[in-house]
């Protein structure tokens, strides 16, 4: 890894040319693509609450139904009709109902090289590999977005990582991606973009790309992206133009991979860094497993499966599910005989839709048992069920541990230890008795990576909108510490450790905090779709890694926004002000206040369009 110096010459990234600014710029741009799942029927109510009647342009919107397909209860099956009703209403051309498969596969259709896209779902960069540039925001700012046409952007720093080399059998894409979290951690690349560079680039299919792009989010980017080389031109069928750096552009860091020596690796419970070579887990039992998912759900992630499980069957007693990732990849699948060798081998074929990965549909694991899956998050809970443990890795890998009930390698011992280790938190949840709220402090200094699974879970992600914090709150933080969403008051601060509120973009922990009166959460770092939604919501986060390691339990804690001190007990830090206009939307009380009051792009200060 090095570091390089920014000179008055010096080139621009690719982020630096879509935004038409440098680095650390805010800019105001009109997405080409504004996309939405399930969670549209919150972004409806959400906009009506700022006053919105008709979208400013229909034309920008992407409405996939994914995540309940098919809506597995009455609720879900009303909000998808309401949903249906309100795109035809709203003249929305593009909506995909369900069936259609899950809303990144079905961007692949609609991406474009030099694309701004943005998404209410934190795996909204899968479309960088599109040469896009693609970020997941909140619901909140997805409906300011219908309301206004455009929002604001941070210019992110950049990233580069040079790929040489050509993966050896038995080593893949997912591979790849579990190697780079491992190596820089799962906060590693907060608020960049990556960019992915080098001759092993060439040697990488763009269903590859997407399965890098789509993990980009397990480490905290912002967006990832390739190049508009011949391999993406192969696949749109057409010459592109895209967007591509300066060769003189100017990086934060830069990390060079050679892909011929990497070897198969598996991310261990309970987060996406906590990464082993294959052979620190062979043998390790497991007793379900998921291949399938926005992240190895295309037809090269099934052929390399099947022909793995051709002829064979899993272990007795092992629950194998297979989720293709569009209608397409389906009967491509189907017309393959792919699904015929899943179903002799033993395995469920589901709809193509996202339902096991976070909890909400079929394929929620029993207690105690180790899962392996393709998907691309292991958090605690994630499947719905916080008493198993998930295991990531490559479809092969996955289809080789059904057959034997056990992590088994593609390739055989390789002698290899994983290169990296990132500390991991010694403390996952908090157990009942373990009393955290003192002197109206929440003492979770000792957590990091408190992910949005914990503070409210997946399967309740739509069952519950985030337009009802009412509703929410009964819910909050209970698959982390089943004491907080009783004893929570007005006035209360959380002091928490790094990366908080990693995970997915849904924005239920932040409205529930907001509405439960918490004053403010002191933080190592935080994660940046969970900073943007609590600047949404009017909930102040502050960034004091030195505070939050000064703190001890029993502290009295307080925050001076005016003058910018935190006090810990006798010792006192200095914090900067937000920007003025993100100032301005913590002080209205949100954004949709601020819209609603404004009657205007609170960012820009005109009238809407």
């Amino acid at each position: 890894m090095t570091k390089q110096k920014r000179y008055p010459m010096s080139g621009k990234t690719f982020v630096e040319k879509i935004f038409e600014a440098p680095v650390g710029s805010i800019v105001f741009k009109r997405p080409d693509i504004v996309l939405s799942h399930d969670n549209t029927s919150s972004i409806e109510k959400i906009f009506r609450k700022m006053g919105g009647e008709n979208i400013v342009d229909p034309s920008q919107l992407l409405v996939v139904l994914d995540h309940n397909a098919p809506p597995t209860n009455s609720k879900l099956a009303n909000d998808y009709m309401k949903i249906r009703r309100f795109a035809k209403a709203q003249g929305v051309k593009r909506f995909h109902d369900v069936g259609s498969g899950i809303c990144h596969q079905v961007m692949s259709v609609h991406a474009k090289p030099g694309m701004m896209i943005v998404g209410s779902d934190s795996h909204t960069c899968t479309a960088g590999a599109f040469n896009a540039f693609a970020a997941g925001i909140d619901r909140t700012e997805a409906a300011g977005l219908w309301r206004n046409g455009e929002t604001w952007f941070r210019v992110p720093e950049t990233i580069k990582i040079v790929l040489t080399g050509i993966l050896p059998s038995g080593v893949f894409a997912k591979d790849v991606a579990l190697y780079i979290i491992g190596m820089i951690g799962s906060s590693g690349a907060d608020y960049r973009s990556i960019e992915y560079h080098g001759s092993g680039v060439d040697t990488l299919s763009v269903s590859d790309r997407m399965t890098i792009s789509n993990m980009a989010s397990e480490m905290g980017a912002k967006s990832a992206v390739f190049s508009p080389d011949e391999v993406l031109e192969k696949f749109i069928g057409e010459k592109v133009e895209g967007v591509w750096a300066d060769d003189n552009a100017i990086y934060e860091e830069v990390f060079n991979i050679n892909l011929s020596e990497l070897v198969p690796v598996v991310a261990c419970p309970h987060h996406v860094d906590n990464v082993k070579s294959i052979d620190e887990v062979i043998g390790i039992r497991v007793e379900q497993a998921l291949i399938g998912t926005c992240t190895n759900g295309r037809i090269e992630d099934l052929r390399a499966a099947a022909a793995v499980l051709k002829g064979q069957k899993v272990s007795p007693g092992f629950q194998l599910l297979v989720t293709p990732a569009s209608r397409e990849v389906y009967r491509q699948a189907m017309k393959e005989g792919l699904l015929d060798i899943f179903m002799d081998a033993g395995a469920s074929i589901l709809t193509a839709s996202c339902g096991p990965c976070l909890g909400t549909g079929q394929g929620i694991p029993a207690d105690g048992i180790n899962v392996i899956s393709t998907a691309n998050r292991n958090f605690l809970g994630r499947m719905g069920n916080k008493n198993a443990s998930i295991y990531l890795a490559s479809p092969v890998t996955v289809a080789l541990s059904a057959i034997s009930g056990q992590i088994t390698s593609p390739v055989g011992k390789t002698g290899k230890k994983f290169p990296f280790k990132k500390e991991q938190s010694t403390t996952v949840e908090i157990k009942l008795g373990d009393q955290r709220h003192v002197k109206g402090v929440w003492a979770y200094s000792d957590i990091d990576n408190l992910n949005t699974d914990q503070m409210f879970a997946g399967n309740l992600t739509y069952e519950v909108n985030s337009s009802d914090p009412e509703k929410i709150l009964p819910h909050l933080f209970k698959g982390f510490d089943e004491a907080f969403a009783d004893e929570v008051k007005t006035g209360d601060i959380i002091v928490c450790g790094a990366n908080f509120g990693c995970g997915s973009s849904r924005e239920h922990p932040s409205v529930g905090l907001k509405y439960a009166g918490v004053e403010a959460v002191i933080v190592k770092s935080v994660s940046r779709i969970f900073f943007r939604s609590a600047i949404n919501q009017g909930l102040p986060i502050i960034v004091l890694p030195e505070a939050v390691d000064a703190y001890r339990y029993g502290d009295a804690v307080s925050v001076d926004f005016e003058k910018g001190v935190v006090k810990m007990g006798e010792k006192e830090f200095n914090f900067n002000p937000l920007p003025g206009k993100l100032l301005e939307i913590l002080e209205k009380g949100g954004l949709v206040k601020a819209i609603k009051q404004l009657g205007m792009n609170p960012f820009r200060g005109k009238k809407k369009p």
